[in-house]
Protein backbone atom coordinates (compact mmCIF):
# COMPACT_ATOMS: atom_id res chain seq x y z
CA UNK A 1 0.00 0.00 0.00
CA UNK A 2 1.67 3.61 -1.21
CA UNK A 3 1.99 6.00 1.97
CA UNK A 4 0.71 9.52 2.21
CA UNK A 5 3.03 12.05 1.17
CA UNK A 6 4.88 13.10 4.39
CA UNK A 7 4.10 9.88 6.04
CA UNK A 8 6.25 9.19 8.72
CA UNK A 9 7.14 7.99 12.09
CA UNK A 10 8.94 9.53 15.37
CA UNK A 11 9.79 8.03 18.22
CA UNK A 12 10.96 8.86 22.02
CA UNK A 13 13.65 6.86 23.20
CA UNK A 14 13.57 6.72 26.74
CA UNK A 15 10.48 4.65 28.10
CA UNK A 16 9.16 4.31 24.63
CA UNK A 17 11.70 2.45 22.54
CA UNK A 18 13.41 1.20 25.48
CA UNK A 19 12.68 0.25 29.57
CA UNK A 20 14.93 2.28 31.14
CA UNK A 21 12.74 4.66 32.99
CA UNK A 22 13.54 2.63 36.56
CA UNK A 23 17.43 3.15 36.03
CA UNK A 24 16.76 6.53 35.45
CA UNK A 25 14.81 6.60 38.42
CA UNK A 26 17.78 5.21 40.35
CA UNK A 27 20.34 6.94 38.86
CA UNK A 28 18.43 10.10 40.29
CA UNK A 29 18.88 8.83 43.48
CA UNK A 30 21.70 8.01 43.62
CA UNK A 31 23.03 11.64 42.48
CA UNK A 32 20.39 13.90 44.01
CA UNK A 33 19.86 11.65 47.77
CA UNK A 34 22.99 14.15 48.76
CA UNK A 35 20.90 17.33 48.10
CA UNK A 36 17.81 16.32 49.80
CA UNK A 37 15.84 14.63 47.14
CA UNK A 38 14.52 10.92 46.82
CA UNK A 39 11.99 9.92 44.08
CA UNK A 40 9.60 7.59 44.21
CA UNK A 41 7.84 5.88 40.97
CA UNK A 42 5.00 8.18 41.10
CA UNK A 43 7.44 11.28 41.94
CA UNK A 44 9.55 10.58 39.16
CA UNK A 45 6.74 10.30 36.49
CA UNK A 46 5.29 13.70 37.94
CA UNK A 47 8.71 15.85 38.50
CA UNK A 48 11.34 14.30 36.29
CA UNK A 49 9.86 11.79 33.77
CA UNK A 50 11.07 14.09 30.24
CA UNK A 51 12.11 16.63 30.90
CA UNK A 52 15.54 18.69 30.26
CA UNK A 53 18.47 18.15 31.90
CA UNK A 54 18.57 22.17 32.11
CA UNK A 55 15.05 22.51 33.66
CA UNK A 56 15.97 19.35 36.00
CA UNK A 57 18.89 21.08 37.32
CA UNK A 58 17.04 24.57 38.11
CA UNK A 59 14.53 23.14 39.79
CA UNK A 60 15.72 20.62 42.35
CA UNK A 61 19.06 22.55 42.78
CA UNK A 62 18.81 26.47 42.82
CA UNK A 63 21.58 26.58 45.17
CA UNK A 64 24.20 25.97 43.00
CA UNK A 65 25.64 27.57 40.03
CA UNK A 66 23.88 27.01 36.50
CA UNK A 67 27.53 25.28 36.26
CA UNK A 68 27.74 23.48 38.80
CA UNK A 69 24.19 22.25 38.51
CA UNK A 70 24.94 21.21 34.70
CA UNK A 71 27.78 18.89 36.41
CA UNK A 72 25.58 17.58 38.57
CA UNK A 73 23.63 16.57 36.25
CA UNK A 74 25.95 14.97 33.73
CA UNK A 75 26.91 12.90 36.70
CA UNK A 76 23.76 11.30 37.11
CA UNK A 77 23.92 10.82 33.08
CA UNK A 78 27.41 8.67 33.65
CA UNK A 79 25.81 6.75 36.56
CA UNK A 80 22.44 6.19 34.24
CA UNK A 81 24.99 5.00 31.16
CA UNK A 82 27.07 2.95 33.76
CA UNK A 83 23.37 1.02 35.27
CA UNK A 84 22.50 0.81 30.92
CA UNK A 85 25.60 -1.09 30.19
CA UNK A 86 24.80 -3.78 32.47
CA UNK A 87 22.09 -4.66 30.18
CA UNK A 88 18.34 -3.20 29.05
CA UNK A 89 15.73 -4.55 26.80
CA UNK A 90 13.39 -3.00 24.19
CA UNK A 91 9.23 -2.23 24.72
CA UNK A 92 7.71 -5.33 23.15
CA UNK A 93 6.65 -5.18 19.67
CA UNK A 94 8.89 -2.73 18.89
CA UNK A 95 10.66 -4.86 16.21
CA UNK A 96 7.57 -5.94 14.63
CA UNK A 97 6.78 -2.10 13.88
CA UNK A 98 10.07 -1.39 12.78
CA UNK A 99 10.24 -3.97 10.75
CA UNK A 100 6.53 -2.87 9.24
CA UNK A 101 7.68 0.37 8.61
CA UNK A 102 10.92 -0.57 6.98
CA UNK A 103 8.76 -2.74 4.58
CA UNK A 104 6.40 0.41 3.76
CA UNK A 105 9.66 2.65 3.54
CA UNK A 106 8.44 4.92 6.42
CA UNK A 107 11.05 7.60 7.85
CA UNK A 108 11.72 7.63 11.20
CA UNK A 109 13.77 9.96 13.15
CA UNK A 110 14.24 9.41 16.89
CA UNK A 111 13.20 12.72 18.87
CA UNK A 112 14.85 13.02 22.81
CA UNK A 113 15.82 15.60 25.70
CA UNK A 114 18.21 12.63 26.48
CA UNK A 115 22.17 13.45 25.80
CA UNK A 116 23.54 12.56 23.14
CA UNK A 117 25.84 9.64 24.85
CA UNK A 118 23.01 8.13 26.24
CA UNK A 119 20.72 8.21 23.30
CA UNK A 120 23.17 6.51 21.10
CA UNK A 121 24.49 4.03 24.10
CA UNK A 122 20.34 2.67 24.21
CA UNK A 123 20.07 2.52 20.38
CA UNK A 124 22.67 0.67 20.27
CA UNK A 125 22.11 -1.48 23.06
CA UNK A 126 18.84 -3.08 21.33
CA UNK A 127 21.04 -2.25 17.91
CA UNK A 128 17.98 -0.34 16.45
CA UNK A 129 20.20 3.49 15.99
CA UNK A 130 21.05 2.24 11.59
CA UNK A 131 16.87 2.37 11.64
CA UNK A 132 16.81 5.87 11.81
CA UNK A 133 17.28 8.30 9.60
CA UNK A 134 18.18 11.10 12.39
CA UNK A 135 18.82 11.35 16.07
CA UNK A 136 17.40 15.10 17.63
CA UNK A 137 18.62 15.80 21.37
CA UNK A 138 16.48 18.73 22.70
CA UNK A 139 19.92 19.76 24.68
CA UNK A 140 21.24 20.89 20.95
CA UNK A 141 18.19 23.40 20.17
CA UNK A 142 16.97 26.12 20.84
CA UNK A 143 14.57 24.57 23.31
CA UNK A 144 13.89 21.27 24.18
CA UNK A 145 10.86 19.51 25.19
CA UNK A 146 7.78 20.46 26.40
CA UNK A 147 8.76 22.80 23.38
CA UNK A 148 7.41 21.37 19.88
CA UNK A 149 10.96 22.30 18.30
CA UNK A 150 12.33 18.56 18.91
CA UNK A 151 9.38 17.45 16.68
CA UNK A 152 9.01 20.21 14.31
CA UNK A 153 12.61 19.67 13.98
CA UNK A 154 12.27 15.94 13.56
CA UNK A 155 9.38 16.20 10.83
CA UNK A 156 11.61 18.89 8.92
CA UNK A 157 15.06 16.61 8.49
CA UNK A 158 12.21 14.11 7.33
CA UNK A 159 10.87 16.30 5.17
CA UNK A 160 7.47 15.31 6.81
CA UNK A 161 3.69 16.41 7.28
CA UNK A 162 2.48 16.16 10.96
CA UNK A 163 -0.91 15.32 9.63
CA UNK A 164 0.71 11.95 8.43
CA UNK A 165 3.03 11.16 11.04
CA UNK A 166 2.45 9.34 14.19
CA UNK A 167 4.77 10.17 17.56
CA UNK A 168 5.65 7.88 20.46
CA UNK A 169 6.12 9.00 23.35
CA UNK A 170 5.79 7.89 27.28
CA UNK A 171 6.13 11.65 29.55
CA UNK A 172 3.62 14.77 29.36
CA UNK A 173 6.78 16.21 28.80
CA UNK A 174 7.36 14.58 25.64
CA UNK A 175 3.28 14.53 24.63
CA UNK A 176 3.35 18.04 24.75
CA UNK A 177 5.71 18.63 22.57
CA UNK A 178 4.69 16.25 19.93
CA UNK A 179 1.30 17.56 20.02
CA UNK A 180 1.85 20.81 20.13
CA UNK A 181 3.79 20.43 16.60
CA UNK A 182 0.87 19.10 15.32
CA UNK A 183 1.23 15.04 15.62
CA UNK A 184 -1.54 12.15 16.33
CA UNK A 185 0.63 10.79 19.30
CA UNK A 186 0.60 7.23 20.81
CA UNK A 187 1.28 7.42 24.85
CA UNK A 188 3.04 4.69 25.74
CA UNK A 189 1.95 3.67 29.19
CA UNK A 190 5.47 1.91 30.64
CA UNK A 191 5.53 4.19 33.42
CA UNK A 192 2.30 6.95 33.36
CA UNK A 193 -1.05 5.45 33.37
CA UNK A 194 -3.08 5.01 29.85
CA UNK A 195 -5.63 7.36 31.45
CA UNK A 196 -2.92 9.69 32.43
CA UNK A 197 -1.45 9.94 28.87
CA UNK A 198 -4.63 10.67 27.37
CA UNK A 199 -5.35 13.18 30.12
CA UNK A 200 -1.90 14.93 28.94
CA UNK A 201 -3.22 14.48 25.53
CA UNK A 202 -2.13 11.43 23.48
CA UNK A 203 -4.40 10.02 20.97
CA UNK A 204 -4.86 6.88 22.28
CA UNK A 205 -2.85 5.11 24.83
CA UNK A 206 -1.46 1.22 24.64
CA UNK A 207 1.02 -0.56 26.99
CA UNK A 208 3.26 -2.01 24.42
CA UNK A 209 3.60 -1.99 20.32
CA UNK A 210 2.06 -5.08 20.09
CA UNK A 211 -1.88 -3.33 20.34
CA UNK A 212 -4.21 -3.35 18.12
CA UNK A 213 -5.49 -0.22 18.17
CA UNK A 214 -2.04 1.74 18.14
CA UNK A 215 -1.02 -0.54 14.90
CA UNK A 216 -4.58 0.42 13.52
CA UNK A 217 -3.65 3.97 13.80
CA UNK A 218 -0.43 3.95 12.28
CA UNK A 219 -1.91 2.37 8.99
CA UNK A 220 -4.62 4.69 9.22
CA UNK A 221 -2.30 7.82 9.30
CA UNK A 222 0.02 6.62 7.60
CA UNK A 223 -0.87 4.31 4.44
CA UNK A 224 -3.14 6.38 1.70
CA UNK A 225 -6.04 3.87 0.53
CA UNK A 226 -7.10 4.23 4.15
CA UNK A 227 -9.40 6.68 5.52
CA UNK A 228 -7.94 9.65 7.50
CA UNK A 229 -7.53 9.84 11.38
Amino acid sequence: MPLKPGAALLFDIDGTLVESDPLHLEAFNIVFEPYGHVFDKERFGRELQGLANVAIGARFLPDLTPERQWDVMMGKEAKFRELAAAGIEPVPGLFDLLDWADAHEVPMVAVTNAPRPNAELLLDAIGVRARFRHLVIGDELAHGKPHPLPYLEGLRLLGAEPVHSVAFEDSRTGIASATAAGIATVGMATGLAPDQLVEAGATIAAHDYRDAALLDLVKTRLLADLAPA
